[in-house]
């Protein structure tokens, strides 16, 4: 992996400057966003320049729609490790405001790209809007190439049975429990980096331990249970567990909550820090009549997650 340098803004220093500039949300890095990477690699290898990507925190399109709680597909330093992964040189993750949202877009082509980082070559995608009401696209960013000095790269999308791969597809397939699906266009599983927090000890009660875990503003995939990979803290072993994503309607809570059993383990991890990857996805959340039905349910779905691990 690359030692990537991150700048808080624009402001960055003048040993990046010239690179080959990628702009967007970056959400999952999946394989559409990875062809751009990979592109952008050539172009480095050619040029002897560097990589550098411009992203947005929060995304704008949260930013703008405050009852959109939960949306996105990977966190801050998700998107950090791979940007690495992917030989990315240096990052400007720009705080998105309300001031910044008001920047005109031929200011932003201007002042921004041009004056501050002296952009080189320019990554977007076809459907790319920026600046003030999303007036920018790639056709002005065409009218300043030659004034700015930049040349604008807008590789066609990758499509599967002719669909294109986005992060919007990605969430609906997890939203529609097509996980594996999700999967190969991440080219890699799914996974929610969160703490582990203090619940109500349900599932020790009935014999199957769990960690619960705020799942903040990532997207929710289909409420139901998984066969997990988890990994704690910075920690390299993968321990296999199952999870239940949902609002536990036998219990009649209303709170959306991850919980994971691990299997084999039982060590105290609360306020640990954990990644849970979701490897398969095994049946939809249900209500049962009793505790009796839900733990027989429990242990054929723990038998059915372990099959799938192995």
């Amino acid at each position: 992996m690359v030692n990537m340098k991150i700048f808080k803004g624009f402001e960055v220093s003048r040993n990046y400057n010239n690179s080959i500039i990628l702009i967007g949300n970056f959400d999952g890095v999946h394989l559409g966003h990875q062809k751009l990477f990979k592109k952008a690699r050539e172009f480095k290898k050619k040029y002897k320049s560097k990589i550098g990507v411009i992203t947005f925190n929060p995304m704008p399109k949260m930013f703008f729609n405050k009852n959109l709680k939960h949306f996105r597909l990977m966190n801050l330093s998700q998107k950090i490790e791979e940007f690495k992964k992917q030989k990315v040189d240096f990052l400007i993750n720009q705080n998105f405001s309300k001031r910044f949202s008001k920047i005109k877009a031929n200011i932003f082509i201007k002042k921004y790209l041009n004056k501050k980082i002296k952009t080189r070559f320019l990554f977007v995608s076809n459907n790319f809007r920026f600046g003030n009401k999303r007036e920018g696209d790639i056709n002005l960013l065409k009218f300043y190439e030659e004034e700015c000095n930049y040349k604008l790269i807008t590789p066609k999308p990758l499509k599967n049975n002719n669909k294109v791969i986005s992060s919007t597809l990605i969430r609906k397939l997890l939203s529609n429990g097509n996980l594996s699906e999700a999967n190969s266009y991440l080219s890699r599983n799914w996974e929610i980096e969160g703490s582990i927090e203090k619940g109500r000890k349900l599932g020790r009660k009935i014999g199957f331990a769990t960690c619960n875990v705020d799942i903040k503003d990532y997207i929710i995939a289909k409420p139901g249970v998984y066969s997990v990979k988890v990994k704690i803290n910075k920690g390299i072993k993968k321990l296999k567990g199952i999870a239940n994503l949902g609002y536990r309607p036998t219990f009649n809570q209303k709170k959306l909550l991850l919980e994971v059993n691990l299997f084999n383990f039982n060590k105290n991890i609360y306020n640990h820090k954990i990644k849970v990857e979701f490897v398969n996805f095994i049946r939809k959340e249900k209500k049962f009549n009793n505790i009796k039905e839900l733990t027989n349910q429990i242990k054929k779905d723990i038998k059915v997650a372990k099959r799938s691990l192995n």
